[in-house]
């Protein structure tokens, strides 16, 4: 009798062993993401996420089963693992920079999708507006406002007319800012000058055409350009044309400076907007949102490579000096 006891309660203490385990397997979370590209800014977004789902107590290994794939740099391959992250039902997918999310929410209208780094997503025909848009996408732009980037651009060269910028046509957000800087600079008595880079192996030949063309090369948060960067800069610093950019990373690898948003905190931003769907908020009530914190940096010894003085002021205004 004892022995049967002791038989019953074992299989019992495994049934309920089993089912703890299930329930907590069935707990579990499954976050998917993915990227255009992989570059600095993009790389910090994506950590970012991870960081702030796990401040939001969902950390892989544990509650939580995270996928990441770039599509590097192809809007072809971004649309098959849009399909196949679908096909795998993940709780929400994360679509870091336009093109990847353009993929998503072309593919799936009921599994939520978290933008992140998106210029402009009304223009991308993500959601509607910057309001709740009632269906399964939200995220988290990372627009500047351009009036303080021909700011950064004057403070940089004070003379400056005639600004280039080297871009993919092909990126929505791209061409936002383009045609946005077509309006503002004349008014500011500078002309915008283009040179297309379709691919990220154009960005040098693209800024080479520029050269004698333009005082100062501009470059936005253009997934081409900041992937093939270091092309630019050896084009800058060969030509001496001056770089001013909008990714605060560019400025690490070789622009002058840079007025950006910390996309690691861009990310953060993203990744509480996750924790919130995992929790059970829907995607189409939590409004898109932006980042309003702006950080400068700057670097001296690229402004020395591209032949320009920095005022003391302006560099000791900076955040961040890269040395």
């Amino acid at each position: 009798m004892i022995k049967g006891t002791f038989t019953f309660c074992l299989s019992a203490a495994l049934v309920s062993t089993a089912l703890l385990t299930g329930a907590a397997q069935a707990a579990d979370k499954f976050v998917a993401v993915t990227s255009i590209v992989e570059h600095p800014a993009l790389d910090a977004v994506r950590d970012g996420v991870k960081q702030a789902l796990a401040k939001e107590g969902f950390e892989e290994g544990k509650n939580l089963k995270w996928k990441y794939q770039s599509a590097q740099g192809n809007t072809g391959t971004a649309a098959q693992i849009a399909r196949q992250f679908i096909g795998e039902r993940p709780d929400a997918i994360v679509a870091i920079a336009t093109p990847s999310a353009q993929a998503l929410v072309a593919a799936t209208k009921t599994i939520p999708v978290v933008y992140s780094a998106v210029t402009d997503p009304v223009a991308a025909q993500l959601v509607k507006s910057m309001d709740a848009s009632g269906a399964n996408v939200t995220g988290v732009s990372d627009v500047l406002v351009l009036e303080k980037q021909i700011e950064l651009i004057k403070q940089v060269l004070p003379d400056a007319k005639r600004v280039g910028i080297v871009y993919n046509p092909g990126e929505a957000n791209s061409s936002v800012v383009v045609n946005r800087l077509k309006e503002l600079l004349p008014k500011s008595g500078m002309t915008l000058v283009e040179a297309s880079a379709p691919r990220s192996v154009d960005v040098g030949s693209a800024a080479r055409s520029l050269a004698g063309k333009v005082d100062v090369i501009y470059t936005n948060t253009d997934n081409n350009v900041v992937s093939a960067y270091e092309a630019l800069v050896k084009v800058g610093n060969e030509s001496k044309i001056p770089l001013v950019a909008s990714d605060t990373d560019s400025v690490k690898r070789g622009a002058i400076a840079a007025l950006g948003i910390n996309y690691k905190n861009l990310g953060m931003q993203t990744g509480t907007i996750v924790a919130r769907i995992l929790k059970g908020e829907k995607p189409g009530s939590i409004a898109s949102e932006t980042s309003k914190t702006l950080e400068l940096f700057v670097n001296p010894g690229a402004a020395k490579k591209q032949g320009v003085t920095l005022s003391e002021d302006f560099v000791k205004s900076a955040k961040v000096v890269v040395k």
